[in-house]
């Protein structure tokens, strides 16, 4: 009921401003494509009853323990059904393509729904179900695949997008791919340590843009806004931790310490994979990128826009609030490296250790941990540096580059969000609306329909046979008489 019923409420608020026809049509989008992960997560579950008597989490996945193997038939198939509720509800490749249209409803809904609660469900289920999971390598693997895959084509994405909640969406997309990443290699509790921070930062970052989008008569554009930091402080300074802290930004941001636990993870994890790996840090570099490109084209550069008003308290009081955690949430989980200094906490991994296991890692020596901090790190603060370059010392850099052949060309994939919305309305939507279009004069019901035109029109012969006329009745018996008697002769 909880996970129909976030979808419902998706759908319903999407659509809230229903007289615009793109806000209806969004709305349908998400509730279409959100069903088709439905639909297999409800197979998955038909599965684990009909083999395992049960729907209830614990006692199912005591039993799948006891009754399937690891890597059996069963297990796979059962996992992934519901890896595909999961990819669906969470906005995963390869049904991510709703998320960025569903930022037309009203913005506090996407703080709520589409940053912290309905996209994260996916994140909750696999976590939930990890002894499922456990049992079938391959799937846990498509996971990781899944989440690598999905961060960088969704950083990439965010990169060339004007909406500033287009690039909010994009960027929700990847960093639950970072959550798929650290479920995949089996690191549970980094999953949902990134999962609690990602709720606080996002969330602060969408209604930080709800504000400017209020302040400037609706504006969502962030090529017409420019300068708001001295129009706007206190939403620029909340707006700014926000950033940093989805960026990761080194000690002093909550989203430092479960990115870091994530790649960690990654890294020194038995079923993870260097190119996993990278994978993850190519998309730290993206992040940072994004997020400050965000942060000097609303905030710094030329005013192109003038803001009505301040926001009243009641839309900055939770911009405080949010930001304070976006700082200190990640301070109950410190990262290894912080062990031999003392800092020795793991508060959030000891309390779940008890419902989640701990990771199997591989022995890696410090020498190589520092040097892989070093370039996780590095690439963080590159790409703030490389978005300072580019978006506010030099901005005409980038214009040049995306005025090149290439430039334009990857600029379009991307911003289109790399062609799905293209891909599935040329292989589903418009074979569809052709067929419907065909059967507009109901082709399909042509023969029963003329099955039952002939009964009428067979029923109108006969029945001029009955006239009350004794004549015609007497011409009928005799006619009959000669047909039987024919029959007679000939047998």
């Amino acid at each position: 009921l909880g996970w129909e019923g976030v979808g419902l409420c998706s759908y319903l608020l999407i659509g809230f401003w229903y007289r615009n026809p793109a806000n209806g049509y969004a709305a349908r989008k998400a509730f279409v494509v959100t069903r088709v992960g439905d639909t297999a997560f409800a197979i998955g579950l038909f599965l684990i009853f009909t083999q395992l008597g049960t729907l209830d989490i614990q006692e199912a996945m005591r039993r799948a323990g006891q009754t399937w193997g690891a890597g059996s038939g069963m297990a796979i198939a059962a996992a992934a059904l519901l890896l595909g509720g999961a990819v669906g509800k969470s906005a995963q490749l390869p049904l991510q393509v709703w998320l960025p249209d569903a930022m037309a409803g009203p913005t506090p809904v996407s703080a709520l729904i589409h940053a912290a609660t309905m996209v994260t469900a996916g994140i909750y289920l696999i976590a939930r179900t990890h002894v499922l999971f456990a049992l079938a390598p391959p799937v846990m693997l498509a996971v990781a695949v899944i989440g690598a895959v999905t961060l960088l084509l969704a950083g990439f994405s965010a990169l060339t997008q004007w909406d500033i909640k287009r690039v909010l969406a994009y960027s929700t997309i990847s960093q639950i791919g970072y959550m798929f990443l650290a479920l995949g290699v089996g690191a549970w509790s980094a999953a949902l340590f990134h999962f609690m921070t990602h709720a606080f930062f996002k969330a602060l970052l969408f209604l930080g843009a709800g504000a400017v989008i209020l302040s400037l008569h609706h504006e969502h554009d962030m090529g017409k806004m420019g300068g708001l930091r001295t129009q706007l402080p206190l939403t620029f300074w909340t707006f700014l931790i926000g950033a940093s802290s989805l960026s990761a930004l080194p000690v002093l941001t909550a989203g430092f310490y479960s990115k870091d636990l994530i790649l960690h993870s990654v890294g020194t994890s038995e079923s993870g994979g260097l190119w996993l790996w990278g994978a993850g840090v190519l998309g730290t570099f993206l992040t940072s990128l994004y997020s400050f490109r965000m942060v000097f084209l609303t905030f710094f550069g030329e005013a192109r826009g003038k803001a009505s008003g301040k926001p009243g308290l009641l839309m900055e009081l939770p911009l405080v609030v949010l930001a304070f955690f976006s700082l200190v949430a990640g301070l109950v989980e410190m990262p290894f490296l912080f062990a031999s200094a003392g800092l020795d906490v793991h508060l959030f991994t000891r309390f779940l250790q008890t419902v989640l296991p701990g990771i199997t890692a591989a022995h890696i020596s410090l020498s190589v941990e520092i040097g892989r901090e070093i370039i996780i790190e590095t690439a963080q603060l590159g790409g703030i540096f490389l978005a300072y370059v580019l978006f506010l010392y030099k901005p005409g850099i980038a214009g040049t580059v995306v005025r090149t052949r290439w430039g334009e060309a990857l600029r379009r994939l991307w911003r289109a969000g790399w062609g799905f919305d293209w891909l599935y309305s040329t292989l589903f939507v418009k074979p569809f609306v052709w067929g419907a279009r065909v059967n507009r004069d109901d082709a399909v019901d042509l023969p029963y329909v003329g099955m039952i035109w002939a009964g009428r029109r067979t029923n109108g012969l006969l029945s001029r046979t009955q006239s009350g006329k004794v004549r015609w009745y007497a011409a009928g018996i005799g006619l009959g008489a000669l047909v039987l008697l024919g029959i007679v002769v000939i047998l």
